[in-house]
């Protein structure tokens, strides 16, 4: 895939690998946009890093459709989406709640299938597109304190395989980073 005007979609791009990648992208003349729950943050970066800012918690579930679409009209199409925002907890397995996984999960695993889910239209109609998973050695091996984290990222790891043997008859190809 050619890098110079590709339409990308950065989650979570205002700071560490998101911000690196877009970086990345954007300087090698991709058109990148970057996504981030500070507004204030997003638009500093993305006016340091020549992206467009979209404002948009992932975990806020019943609005992925909706900032999808701005997206896409954004970018006037899109060709990537790189599932990077993330967050984690890690404690004890004594002290692992509920409400630790729904945090995590919400961004982790649902925000990324939801906001997928959202764009396979896009792909489908234009019949290609690349959808990279920014995932963590966590998702091949647990370790003490990383229940939840580990447990969000194992599912990442299952989604990307899922999504590669659906989507490969649509040209869409699918990764996992790690």
């Amino acid at each position: 895939m050619e890098i110079l005007n590709a339409k990308v979609l950065v989650t979570g791009g205002s700071s560490g690998i998101g911000k690196a990648t877009a970086a990345m992208l954007s300087g090698k003349g991709a058109r990148v946009a970057i996504t981030g729950r500070d507004r204030e943050k997003l638009e500093k970066i993305a006016g340091e890093i020549n992206c467009i800012p979209i404002h948009f918690d992932i975990s806020d579930l019943e609005r992925i459709p909706e900032k999808a679409a701005v997206a896409v009209e954004m970018l006037g199409g899109i060709d990537v989406l790189i599932n990077n925002a993330g967050t984690g907890e890690f404690d004890l397995m004594d002290n692992v709640t509920a409400d630790a996984f729904e945090k995590v999960f919400s961004v982790n695993v649902f925000g990324a299938a939801l906001l997928t889910k959202s764009m396979i239209p896009h792909f489908k109609k234009q019949n290609y597109g690349h959808i990279v998973n920014i995932g963590s050695t966590a998702s091949t091996k647990g370790f003490a304190y990383g229940t939840v984290y580990a447990a969000s990222k194992f599912a990442l790891r299952g989604m990307t395989q899922c999504w590669q043997a659906e989507l490969r008859k649509s040209s869409i190809r699918v990764m996992l980073i790690n």
